[in-house]
């Protein structure tokens, strides 16, 4: 970003200041005079000297006055250079990780799983918890049935590892008899459960070249089945589980009802809420959105503090986080999250 040349010109003094105006606002959510900053910054310096380098942090764009106060509050800029650089970060205690761990069971469904960890997210934060999930193109399935509905519909019922159960109608040109969808389910249960879905249709592309005659016929129908079934389970998920939004009419810094009403609709547009999460999936830690970051103009005035979460073998799945006003407390807010696809992780592989 922009500000980052702006970040050697500021010497310890400004740092010093930048960090108590901010961690102050974020804390009392008024704007704060030299007066305060005089008491509370540790510095030996007078408030007119206060002013004058607050004064510096404002022609930088760091800061900005209120029409309404002498003080100062941080501008998107600010809490940037505030969370890359000058931020401490508080440990989460043991005891909140074992909270975690107690209230994300194990051997659930996937989506109670997800659902319950935003949930958690949201009580433990007092805003909104997201979570994505993971894209079924490289899972493997533990179990297949096919079920005619009629001429050219069946229902393909695809049990996971991790006890979810996804039901999808899928539509074929071929006419399948109930004792032919047996043998198909059959035939993929016994050689295919435990593969990804996305190489079941190389394998079986592979294996139709070379069946003998009399099977030919079978294998085909076998073939377009499985192939319809996998690209329907291929199609990305647009699964966001999304908890908490009420709490964000308590936040004194978003009591503007049409600001909300934009931001409640921005949460049920779960295409941009997945495009938002998925800027995170391939970072190493945690990703701070602040603000115009996001891409979403209803959320100018929030922060998206995300990381991503994996399985066992370290593949990641997808992101979850927390979203809030930028005035958080990211100290807090970023330990919760780190902790939080921790204890996921842990759980999506069955520990």
């Amino acid at each position: 970003m922009a500000i980052d040349s702006a970040l050697p010109d500021l010497d310890l003094r400004s740092r010093q200041l930048l960090r108590a105006l901010i961690g102050q606002y974020i804390h009392h959510g008024s704007p704060v005079g030299s007066q305060t900053l005089a008491k509370c910054a540790g510095l030996d310096i007078s408030p007119a000297t206060i002013r004058n380098i607050l004064g510096d942090l404002e022609d930088i764009g760091l800061l900005v006055s209120p029409h309404t106060s002498a003080g100062r509050i941080p501008t998107a800029q600010g809490y940037r250079v505030f969370v890359d650089s000058l931020l401490q970060i508080d440990t989460l205690q043991e005891r909140d990780v074992s909270q975690l761990r107690e209230r994300l069971p194990k051997d659930v469904p996937t989506s109670d799983l997800l659902s319950g960890t935003g949930e958690l997210l949201s009580a433990m934060s007092n805003f909104v918890g997201v979570v994505s999930a993971p894209k079924r193109s490289n899972e493997t399935f533990k179990h297949i049935e096919f079920v005619g509905l009629g001429p050219d519909e069946i229902l393909a019922v695809v049990v996971f590892p991790d006890h979810e159960i996804q039901n999808r109608v899928i539509r074929t040109s071929t006419t399948f008899d109930p004792k032919t969808l047996e043998l198909i389910g059959n035939y993929l249960n016994q050689n295919f459960a435990g593969v990804p879905l996305q190489n079941i249709r190389r394998i079986l592309v592979a294996e139709l070249r070379q069946a003998r005659d009399d099977v030919q016929d079978w294998m085909q129908k076998a073939l377009e089945l499985a192939e319809i079934a996998v690209q329907e389970h291929e199609q990305p998920s647009l699964d966001v589980y999304v908890a908490g939004q009420i709490n964000l009419m308590a936040v004194d810094d978003l009591n503007d009802m049409a600001q909300l009403r934009g931001l409640f609709e921005t949460f049920q547009r779960k295409r941009d809420m997945l495009q938002l999460l998925e800027r995170t999936l391939h970072s190493e830690g945690v990703r701070i959105f602040i603000g115009e970051e996001t891409g979403l103009a209803p959320m100018e005035a929030m922060s998206v503090v995300a990381t991503p979460y994996s399985n066992p073998d370290g593949k990641v799945l997808g992101v979850l986080g927390v979203i809030g006003p930028s005035r958080m407390a990211y100290s807090n807010v970023i330990p919760l999250v780190q902790a939080t696809a921790l204890v996921l992780s842990e759980r999506i592989g069955g520990r």
